[in-house]
């Protein structure tokens, strides 16, 4: 097989296509938020408050005033407060970062794809198709850590390939295990399909160093959040992961949740079904093999194909492709190396093929409507933070700027303002988090917290969702107004309501809300 000699070329053209479409939408996005980036997504601002606060206060928490683990990835936000304390606040710091490694994902899959394919636009082609198909151009303008868990992935996949072949491949796919945890806690599936791989092929000395060096940091980093909040994980992982109780319930729990997160879930379907019918494929075209000799073969493709059933049992998938970005990174690659080592492209026109030759073309479909999505996500989605969250923020900083505030999309109420928080959801607040675990619904217990605790701490205002209470918002608070956007494409609720709270002064929020400079777009609605 032909080596690429010159993958400098190929790089710079996928570089500048991928670059092309980010500037774009960024330019896009310019004319809708008055000229400054506003992120697609409120988790964004969550990354940046508790960077911000770790940086210029020493506090590991979405506010100043104490330590809660807000950050579903530790290193990103970290690495952001390093940035922060070296350039200065700046909310762009994010999209700058995402860039930068955005472009070494590109180099990492340039790298691989010219090593299996000899022509350029077949590079070319195998790239492009990755970062559209994991929709990158969508996770680089979300400024969360996904591009960061993208990169240290496809290194990882990499360095798989090629550990047997250099000492400094071997290095870099144990290196990059220590980092992967930390950047997101679902790498711990990963893990555990990777190690139990290498203890069925008998190479019992990589799978312990897999399970020992993924693991290690990430009880570390449970110790110390366990000793601070009194939960081993961060509040996020502990709200919407899934919960499994090991009594009597334990296998009709299971049932359930394979049930609802796997069998009846659409985002199996539209997301990453394909690509392990295509691994199961290649694990079928090779059954004549020994057991030994399959696994070996197709190893990557069944490690990919498991963590990929247990990211969707136990994690989240539903969110812009996000979640399961670097699975579908390393499906490609390893799909890919397959299809090069065992195929010309005419194969694929012969009957004999035609049931791989529509997985294929089904993934092709799949990234034309991932594009789409992403389109519109693009489009309207820094739109509605900005009409949204944003505009919530300004009117916090104007008025309520170190009041105790009541909220449920903590982003960017936290990063602009110096708020006192208590979030009803728990990522902000671990108070709530008993309220609002796994399975676990609003209820009258709930409103007594409410009521109880914001009188008993004085809280000033609320600004939430009505419908994420369940119908247990306190009889003390007071609504004053309903601020409402158009063309939701993003958020989780066009209208978002202010109350104020336990006999405080209406009259004067509501003057507040009155009196602001409300973007156009926000239809104000007093109560």
């Amino acid at each position: 097989m032909d080596i690429k000699k010159n993958p400098l070329k190929t790089y710079l053209i996928s570089l500048l296509i991928f670059l092309a479409i980010c500037a774009g939408y960024y330019f896009l996005s310019l004319t809708n938020t008055d000229g400054h980036y506003i992120y697609v997504i409120d988790d964004a601002y969550i990354h940046l408050a508790m960077a911000k606060n770790f940086a210029m206060h020493d506090v590991w928490g979405v506010t100043k005033y104490k330590f809660s683990s807000s950050s579903s990835s530790p290193l990103f936000t970290f690495l952001i407060a390093v940035l922060i304390r070296i350039f200065g606040n700046d909310d762009l710091i994010p999209l700058y970062f995402n860039f930068v490694f955005s472009g070494g994902i590109i180099f990492i899959l340039n790298k691989f794809y010219s090593k299996i394919f000899s022509s350029d636009l077949k590079v070319i082609s195998a790239v492009v198709f990755t970062v559209l198909f994991v929709t990158l151009h969508l996770q680089v303008l979300t400024g969360m850590e996904h591009v960061f868990q993208v990169f240290v992935f496809a290194l990882n996949v990499f360095c798989f390939y090629h550990f047997n072949k250099s000492k400094s491949a071997t290095y870099g796919f144990f290196a990059t295990l220590l980092f992967l945890g930390l950047i997101r806690f679902e790498s711990m599936f990963y893990f555990v399909c990777l190690g139990f791989l290498f203890f069925l092929v008998k190479n019992c000395k990589y799978g312990t160093a897999v399970l020992f060096l993924g693991f290690l940091p990430i009880a570390v980093f449970c110790v110390f959040n366990h000793s601070q909040s009194g939960y081993w994980f961060p509040n996020s992982v502990v709200v919407k992961g899934t919960a499994v109780h090991f009594d009597e319930n334990f296998f009709k729990e299971l049932i359930k949740i394979v049930d609802y997160k796997l069998i009846s879930s659409n985002s199996l379907y539209k997301i990453g079904l394909f690509p392990v019918l295509i691994s199961g494929w290649f694990i079928f075209k090779d059954r004549r093999k020994s057991f030994d000799e399959l696994l070996k073969q197709n190893f990557m493709l069944i490690v990919l194909s498991c963590t990929f059933i247990l990211h969707c049992l136990f994690a989240e998938t539903k969110s812009m492709f996000r979640y399961e970005a670097y699975i579908l990174t390393g499906f490609s690659m390893a799909i890919f190396e397959r299809i090069s080592r065992d195929f010309v492209f005419s194969d694929f026109l012969t009957l004999k093929k035609v049931l791989i030759t529509g997985f294929l073309l089904v993934n092709f479909v799949l990234m034309c409507y991932k594009t789409f999505i992403s389109h519109k996500m693009l489009a309207f989605g820094n739109k509605n933070i900005y009409e949204q969250q944003f505009q919530s923020a300004r009117f916090l900083h104007t008025y309520y700027n170190d009041a105790k505030v009541v909220a449920n999309d903590i982003g960017a109420v936290t990063y602009f303002t110096d708020i006192h928080l208590l979030d009803i959801v728990g990522l902000g607040s671990s108070e709530t988090i008993p309220f609002n675990g796994n399975e676990v619904t609003f209820d009258s217990r709930f409103k007594n917290f409410l009521t109880e605790y914001t009188a008993a701490q004085k809280f000033d205002v609320a600004i939430v969702y009505d419908h994420w209470f369940n119908g247990q918002i306190p009889d003390t608070w007071q609504k004053a107004a309903e601020l409402t956007i158009s063309d939701n494409v993003n958020v989780a609720g066009s209208t978002v309501s202010v109350y104020s709270l336990d006999g405080g002064d209406l009259h004067t929020l509501k003057t507040n809300i009155r009196n602001f400079r409300w973007n156009k777009n926000v239809q104000v609605q007093m109560k």
